[in-house]
């Protein structure tokens, strides 16, 4: 439980935990729910499916523990890890592992894919980098906790930790290309926030309620924005941390914070299009039309992109801890602190099918691949799960 935030200095932990922290989930991201603390998560409403929602295969890798563990995945593999070490490759199709290997100490982020690297992260600050066979490719420390999933593009690998730094390493050797620094709050929210790469720029939300963009080949700073403006009396009130990766189309780059606001910026100026006031830790996602965010009380929110005008709120899910919506197909997909996946119709929210893994919380965001999703539990379950 004294995970749940950090402070600086690190002074009176556990008196913070015990006055904040409700958690009635076993999902992370709803250690800092708006909902009461005493709520009890939503029970599952019935409705008649309009989707086959079933597991096309199931595999094992380490748990979690406190960490939101991410399936990588490539065209014909997908690359999972866990909190003890391991490192795993399996086949795609039908889940068959190809290779495992125990990488030699405790993990924090994973697994980060591209340029025929793997990539995974330790709570010493250590980036590790492995090829598609899991042979060792290169190896850097960092300056502390690597939290978020490792990102490759163009070259470049780029990591986040937990004071703050982002580094930008070559992804043929791992030697450092540039790294940001940022002053932290003296309080601010446990996450693993990841960074956004796109059109040639790094983006990445902070506590305090900045967004920043970077350029990816320099590293220099092209704009800073604030998603939310922290308020309130006390410390706790003016908790505004961005705790989710941003997420971006051609035109604008949208970020949600805690206690604060979703908002959408100019891509290239980062002058802001529209905010509008809506809580979230776990994330958020966004289509051709419209941006899709689960809020701090667990509720599933569809906004108009352009405008920010709420379509719809899915409510039936509150205090489930519930992940950041993705979009699969036509639908939308969530998991929760249950376990269970949950399919949402894009028009309206309504259920059309839900399908349970292992029963332990599902913390990342489900990863689309084609005709379906996949989902790791806390406990360490891997399902590949097709409509």
């Amino acid at each position: 439980m004294n995970k749940l935030i950090h402070m600086v200095p690190r002074l009176s932990v556990f008196a913070l935990v015990a006055a904040l922290a409700g958690c009635s989930s076993m999902n992370p991201m709803n250690w800092f729910s708006s909902s009461s603390p005493a709520e009890k998560p939503a029970p599952l409403v019935e409705f008649k499916p309009a989707v086959n929602l079933k597991t096309g295969w199931q595999a094992k890798i380490d748990a979690a523990r406190s960490y939101a563990f991410a399936p990588g995945l490539s065209a014909d593999a997908i690359y999972v890890a866990g909190y003890d070490g391991q490192l795993a490759k399996l086949d795609a199709g039908n889940g068959a592992t190809l290779w495992r290997i125990a990488t030699g100490g405790k993990l924090s982020a994973g697994v980060g894919i591209g340029d025929d690297l793997e990539l995974v992260g330790t709570p010493k600050g250590q980036l590790l980098a492995f090829d598609s066979k899991g042979k060792p490719r290169w190896q850097v420390q960092l300056s502390s906790e690597v939290l978020g999933v490792p990102q490759v593009a163009d070259g470049f690998v780029v990591a986040r930790t937990a004071d703050g730094h982002i580094y930008a390493l070559d992804a043929k050797d791992g030697s450092r290309k540039w790294m940001y620094e940022r002053l932290l709050p003296a309080l601010l929210l446990r996450s693993q926030p990841g960074v956004l790469i796109t059109r040639g720029g790094v983006f990445a939300g902070y506590a305090g309620g900045k967004l920043v963009a970077l350029a990816l080949d320099t590293g220099a700073v092209g704009w800073e924005a604030s998603v939310a403006i922290p308020k309130g009396a006390s410390e706790i009130e003016r908790i505004a941390d961005v705790t989710s990766t941003p997420v971006a189309d051609d035109k604008q780059v949208c970020a949600a914070a805690f206690q604060g606001r979703v908002a959408c910026f100019d891509l290239r100026t980062g002058n802001v299009n529209w905010a509008r006031e809506l809580s979230s830790v776990a994330g958020l996602t966004m289509d051709d039309s419209n941006l899709y965010v689960t809020n701090d009380k667990g509720e599933v929110v569809a906004l108009e992109k352009n405008r920010g005008a709420i379509l719809w709120t899915q409510d039936k899910l509150r205090a489930r801890g519930t992940t950041a919506p993705q979009r699969v197909g036509n639908y939308l997909a969530v998991g929760d602190g249950q376990g269970y996946v949950h399919l949402l119709a894009l028009d309206d929210g309504h259920f059309v099918g839900r399908i349970a893994t292992d029963g332990s919380a599902i913390i990342s965001r489900p990863q689309p691949r084609s005709g379906g999703v996949v989902v790791q539990t806390a406990n360490g379950g891997v399902y590949a799960l097709a409509l």
